[in-house]
């Protein structure tokens, strides 16, 4: 599923509980500021409601028709918040550039490219900062900062406990929870990736993250949660491996798992 799609179906589900508290929705500029999300994106929206009948759509005028079904909602599974799309894409980014001290990070670029208010971008960039990894700088530019062995270390002994604690949390979980589904699901997104490893490798560092939120959730510690953000930027995109261990030490890491 693209990001596009993830940001679309999460804020949809957003404005459809939204027409339980009012008889007509706000301005497109309005729905944008209060989703977190581009005027395309609110179009898209406006256009599905009228469709489903939801609302009755004369330019200006957005007049809710009725109340949101169950059936009305994008499956939970098929959406991500608004947070975890957007610190994807940021990842993706600093990836793709290569994750050197002194990358350049646009504030409206990356908006753009995710379809999200630049709003929403700055508020995670300044969630972010408070690890000393990226600084502010002028015209809503921001530059990564390199970081020590020192203060790997320090996060790796942190990293240790916290993933412990949410283990033990995950397997006490009843049988019946959503998140053994979950669970199984990546096993077979892993063991496709372990199958295609030479050519996909690169998937790896996002899978990865996935599994260990889904574990790291299961401590309904939002502590730990929030201080995943680091913990990915550190392991996944910032410390740059050399490639051929790095393809090596995934695929020993896929065979493991599996």
């Amino acid at each position: 599923m693209s990001k596009s799609n993830n940001v679309y179906k999460d804020a949809f589900n957003r404005c459809l509980r939204l027409l339980d508290e009012t008889q007509s929705l706000p301005s497109e500029p309005e729905l944008g500021t209060l989703l977190g999300v581009s005027r395309t994106t609110v179009r898209s929206i406006l256009s599905r409601m009228e469709e489903t009948g939801l609302i009755a759509w004369n330019k200006r005028n957005k007049t809710v028709l009725r109340g949101p079904l169950p059936e009305d909602f994008f499956p939970e599974e098929e959406t991500d918040s608004l947070a975890e799309i957007i610190e994807r894409s940021f990842m993706r980014r600093l990836l793709a550039g290569g994750a050197e001290a002194g990358m350049q990070i646009n504030e409206l670029e990356l908006a753009r490219e995710i379809g999200v208010g630049t709003t929403s971008v700055r508020e995670f960039l300044i969630r972010f900062s408070r690890f000393g990894l990226i600084e502010k700088r002028r015209n809503s530019h921001w530059v990564l900062k390199g970081f020590t062995r020192a203060f790997a270390l320090e996060l790796t002994e942190i990293r240790e406990m916290f993933e412990l604690r949410s283990a033990a949390a995950f397997a006490a979980l009843p049988v019946d929870s959503a998140v053994w589904a979950d669970l199984d699901r990546l096993e077979v997104e892993h063991r496709q990736l372990a199958s295609d490893i030479a050519t996909r490798f690169n998937e790896f560092s996002e899978l990865d993250e996935r599994l260990h939120r889904l574990i790291h959730r299961a401590s309904h510690n939002r502590f730990i949660v929030d201080f995943y953000d680091v913990i990915a930027m550190i392991f996944h995109y910032h410390y740059q491996w050399n490639k051929a261990e790095e393809r090596r030490d995934i695929g020993e890491m896929l065979l493991d798992r599996c």
